[in-house]
């Protein structure tokens, strides 16, 4: 019985990697200490699956799966991160490359036939294989793909079997490879093609792989782990014919070490360690035209502190909720109105938090763009970073009341972003100077009520105009209102409040926040 391929299970198949590999990345990350030990070889394996991930997830719903394909082994190739990233995104390219994309079966030949031809080309991809690494363990791959086959299987065993040779060669790395050995660890790369493999097969036949092991492994206390070879990693895209690559990799295989030029069709993907970088890149100009060209120190990447976790980052106003965010878990970023946040301060949160997962309540409208400018850098260091657009304190509030730190990354940023969406919010200020709201002009001390963002009534005393405001948002679904109290809000505000709520709607339930806000004596919410 063959594998039928079709483009739900693709799609579905792409996400597991992805996220098979975000649960592994730490312990990836760990045990990296070939080529260089710079504890990036998980990040960099994840963050190149995600990029296939994200050029699949881009297209429509009806595209043909050879479509898909395409873009996805595209999307690794050009999103491919360091040596180990660079090599998978070939050995996937080359797995698909034969396969028949137009819906026929797959046969247990055909199987076989996509694990040889992936080994083969990562093999020829390398300028100088060595055994021991990510190499041997796709070459084993392929050797238990070949022998399953010959013996008759289906193809779901075939991948079964291919796989558990993976593990096997897997556990024999360090037999191979005397830094493994001395560090007490597997390879790095190898152990991330393990991953993909088992997320694979689970995909293919229901196994559940292993779970990633809670403690994360170490190198051997006391060996000399030190970088000992080229200072620079060289990475960039080429537009180059296919025939002058032999030329390229002969330019650049003298140069330094772990040479990789994966790619084809006039695509292609170069990395190089070196100590000539301006040699590295002539190189690529004399061959095409190389573009997103990354340059990395070893030593400043070594010296840097590991990333590691998840932190929230919320923007606060007033000493209470500034209290409330913290104790809920999250880092805060305080403004007021006269000293607003600025984006080299919200960068620097996120370069600073020390997390390879950031998520950014900025509580404040002008705030949204203003935080996904810095995230957009914070991603090209390769920190994982969502922006919730949540316009208000308390739906800042609401989103840390879910935040599930034993969640995926993706799962808990769906959850905080529905638990703001769905927080009605509004808010009781006083005007400072004359102006015009939607609802008619107002004078310096009239008590204003905002809802969702915009003034929508003009009063003279607070608590009547937080009636109206309550009365706005409160919908016949609303379960609990939430009150922060600033500024100005003085007198028996709570009890006023609690009373005219049990009077409205005796069902809902009523919590109550010393905020410490300027400006706004209330802020207001419903969930």
């Amino acid at each position: 019985m063959g594998l039928t391929l079709n483009p739900t299970a693709f799609r579905a198949w792409t996400q597991l990697c992805a996220g098979a590999l975000s649960s592994a990345r730490a312990e990836i990350d760990a045990l990296n200490v070939f080529p260089v030990p710079d504890s990036d070889t998980g990040t960099n394996a994840y963050l190149t699956f995600v990029s296939g991930a994200d050029a699949v997830s881009a297209l429509g719903a009806d595209v043909p799966f050879a479509t898909l394909v395409k873009a996805y082994v595209d999307g690794l190739l050009t999103g491919a991160k360091g040596n180990t990233g660079v090599i998978l995104s070939q050995l996937v390219r080359a797995c698909f490359h034969d396969l028949d994309l137009e819906g026929g079966d797959v046969s247990a030949d055909d199987v076989a036939r996509s694990f040889v031809a992936a080994s083969d080309a990562a093999w020829a991809a390398v300028g100088a294989p060595v055994e021991g690494t990510i190499l041997s363990v796709a070459k084993a791959a392929a050797a238990g793909a070949t022998e399953s086959a010959a013996a008759g299987v289906d193809g779901r065993t075939v991948f079964g079997k291919a796989a558990n040779a993976a593990r096997e060669a897997l556990a024999r790395t360090p037999e191979q490879m005397e830094l493994l050995a001395r560090a007490g660890v597997v390879d790095a790369g190898g152990r991330a093609l393990v991953v993909v493999l088992d997320a694979t097969e689970q995909a293919l036949t229901g196994r559940i792989p292993k779970p990633a092991p809670s403690s994360i492994p170490m190198p051997a206390v006391g060996v000399d782990l030190s970088a000992d070879g080229p200072s620079y990693e060289v990475m960039y895209l080429l537009e180059a014919d296919d025939d002058r690559i032999a030329g390229l990799r002969s330019a650049l295989l003298p140069l330094g070490d772990s040479l990789v030029v994966v790619g084809g069709d006039r695509l292609w993907n170069v990395h190089v360690h070196v100590d000539d970088v301006g040699a590295a890149i002539e190189a690529g100009i004399a061959a095409g035209r190389p573009y997103r060209i990354a340059v990395t120190h070893f030593a400043d990447q070594m010296a840097r502190a590991p990333r590691s976790g998840r932190v929230v980052i919320a923007a606060t106003t007033g000493e209470g909720l500034t209290a409330l965010c913290q104790e809920a878990g999250a880092q805060t970023l305080e403004f007021t109105r006269d000293r607003p946040l600025t984006i080299a301060e919200m960068s620097a949160s996120l370069r600073d938090a020390g997390a390879d997962e950031v998520i950014v309540l900025p509580n404040n409208q002008r705030y949204v763009r203003q935080f996904e400018a810095a995230a957009q850098a914070a991603r090209q260091d390769g920190i994982r970073v969502a922006v919730i657009p949540t316009h208000a304190q308390v739906q800042g509030l609401a989103a840390l009341a879910v935040h599930d730190p034993g969640l995926g990354f993706d799962e808990v940023v769906v959850a905080m972003s529905s638990a703001a969406a769905h927080t009605q919010h509004g808010a009781v200020t006083i005007a400072t100077e004359p102006g015009m709201t939607m609802v008619g002009p107002c004078e310096v001390g009239d008590v204003l009520g905002v809802v969702a963002g915009d003034f929508a009534v003009v009063g003279q005393d607070i608590l009547a105009v937080a009636y109206e405001v309550i009365d706005r948002i409160l919908s016949p679904a609303g379960e609990m209102l939430t009150v922060v109290m600033g500024e100005g809000a003085e007198g028996r505000i709570e009890e006023s409040i609690s009373e005219y709520l049990r009077t409205l709607r005796p069902d809902v339930d009523l919590v109550v926040y010393d905020g410490g806000q300027e400006n706004y004596p209330l802020f207001i919410a419903v969930e």
